[in-house]
């Protein structure tokens, strides 16, 4: 992931100032020039909202005023890249603050035509809070059937439940499928980039209400283009790492007759940095082929002495009657931003189908053990 500084940085910020100054020559602009100064020690969101409300202090009055501004200096080429975030933010927040139904539908016109010079997901979501069902009839009934593909990528991703550096919209995470129309509308789509955004919409839906996904799925599945199967394993990966047995069937993994040897690992002792593998041997005892999806967990010790298991795509295999296969995997315990290791006793398992094989235990050292 990008460092705040390599995307909104004191260029940006500079870069913004500028382009305002050209379309509002007469604005003093006094918030935006001392940006820079201030910028450094924030992340990035909060970066973003620092250039936001400098722009809303520096140009004062109704939304209008605050659009055509924006209108004009969007006819410069050079306005685009990360100093778009704070202007679509900062549209929205004056659209919101005047509660106005003209002002609200213009920001969402706004936002959709800067999107293709930055994505407007992160600012659209202030509309999404403020008026969800008026912003869902924009999206569904525009944004989804725009010639743009970075508007309907727009439609989707600026709508998912947990988007990333993005706030939460309550009311989205409250209403099991309020969303699924706009996902019904491009889950065909003929591009790619705006597939893999529904396929990660449908993902982060699963998270709270994951009947609706698989009921979503499973009619895409019923009336399929040729890109449905992949984009609905992509948006159902977390409900087959979590055994999901609606997710499981939809994609054909039906419970299987294994004879399972393993997990076994090749040390009982981890130093801290280092590795640990394992092997396992499967063996399909049933009288018909058996399609698996196989994972492995690491049960990794929490600060309270208990596990939390973290699961680990292996591989998919389809196994013919009395077939068996040998699968390993090495599994490091560098040091990374995203977890912190704690040392004492940790686990491995297999997940096939769903099912769990018993753990295998090994003990992690600490840090600073010799």
């Amino acid at each position: 992931m990008p460092f705040a500084d390599q995307l909104i940085s004191r260029d940006t910020a500079r870069s913004l100032t500028r382009a305002i100054h050209a379309a509002a020559p007469d604005a003093e602009l006094t918030a935006l020039r001392a940006a820079p100064s201030r910028i450094d020690a924030l992340a990035l969101r909060e970066r973003a909202d620092l250039l936001r409300d400098a722009l809303l202090a520096d140009l004062p009055g109704d939304y209008a005023t605050l659009a055509r501004t924006v209108r004009v200096a969007r006819e410069d080429a050079q306005f685009t890249g990360w100093l778009i975030w704070p202007v679509t933010s900062a549209l929205a927040t004056r659209a919101v603050q005047e509660n106005e139904p003209a002002a609200f539908d213009d920001a969402m016109e706004l936002l959709a035509s800067l999107t293709g010079r930055l994505t407007s997901e992160f600012a659209v979501r202030t509309l999404l809070r403020h008026d969800l069902d008026r912003a869902l009839d924009t999206i569904v009934g525009g944004w989804t059937g725009s010639p743009d593909a970075d508007v309907r990528r727009l439609a989707s991703e600026g709508t998912r439940p947990y988007l990333p550096w993005s706030v939460r919209v309550p009311h989205i995470l409250a209403r099991p499928g309020a969303t699924v129309p706009v996902l019904d509308a491009l889950y065909r789509d003929e591009s790619e980039y705006v597939r893999r955004s529904v396929a990660n919409h449908l993902n982060d839906l699963s998270r709270d209400h994951p009947e609706v996904v698989v009921d979503t799925a499973r009619r895409w599945l019923n009336h399929p283009a040729a890109t449905t199967e992949r984009l609905v394993r992509h948006g159902l990966r977390t409900l087959v790492k979590r055994g999901h047995p609606g997710a499981l069937e939809l994609l054909g993994f039906a419970p299987a007759a294994l004879e399972v040897d393993g997990p076994h690992l090749d040390r009982e002792t981890v130093p801290f940095g280092g590795t640990v593998r394992f092997t396992a041997a499967i063996r399909n005892i049933g009288d018909a082929a058996a399609r698996l999806t196989i994972d492995y967990v690491v049960h990794h010790r929490k600060a309270n002495g208990q596990q939390t298991g973290k699961t680990f795509k292996l591989t998919t295999r389809t196994l013919a009657p009395d077939e068996r296969i040998q699968v390993e995997r090495e599994h490091s315990f560098r040091p990374i931003t995203t977890r912190r290791y704690y040392p004492g006793r940790q686990s491995v398992s297999l997940q096939i189908n769903g099912v769990e094989s018993p753990r295998a235990d090994f003990d992690l050292t600490s840090p600073d053990a010799p």
